[in-house]
C-alpha cells in the first residue's frame, strides 16, 4: 500500500512540502504566536507599573482604586470595602477602555496639591 503512494508522488514534490511546511511556520509564528507574546509582555508591564490610587478593572468586572501594592497582588477599594487580588487579575484592556487616560490622570492632581502645600 505504501508503495502506491510512493508512486503517486512525482520526485521534486518531497522538497517542495518541506518548503510549504517551513512557510506555514513562519506564517503561525507572525501571526499567532509573537502577537501573544507581546500582548502577554504589554499586560505584565501593565500590571507591574501600577501604583497606589490607580483605578482599574479587574478580569471579573470589578471596578475599584488601588489601596495598597504587595509582592504577590494588589489590595482594591470599592464601595463594599476592601479585596485583596492577585495581579494578575488586573486586565490593561478593560482598564483603558473604560478610563483611558483619566487612570493615570488621577495620580497627577494629587502631586501637584501636594507640591502646592509643601511650597506655603
Amino acid at each position: 500500500m505504501l508503495t502506491i503512494f510512493l508512486q503517486a508522488q512525482p520526485q521534486g514534490s518531497s522538497s517542495m512540502m518541506l518548503i510549504m511546511m517551513g512557510v506555514m511556520f513562519v506564517g503561525f509564528y507572525f501571526l499567532m504566536i509573537r502577537p501573544q507574546m507581546r500582548k502577554q509582555k504589554q499586560e505584565k508591564n501593565f500590571q507591574e507599573t501600577l501604583k497606589v490610587g490607580t483605578r482599574v478593572v479587574l478580569t471579573s468586572g470589578l471596578h475599584g482604586r488601588i489601596a495598597q501594592v504587595q509582592d504577590d497582588g494588589f489590595i482594591i477599594e470599592t464601595l463594599s470595602g476592601k479585596l485583596k487580588f492577585e495581579k494578575a487579575a488586573v486586565s490593561r484592556e478593560f482598564t483603558e477602555a473604560r478610563f483611558g487616560d483619566k487612570a493615570k490622570t488621577a495620580e497627577k492632581p494629587v502631586e501637584k496639591k501636594e507640591i502646592e502645600t509643601e511650597k506655603k
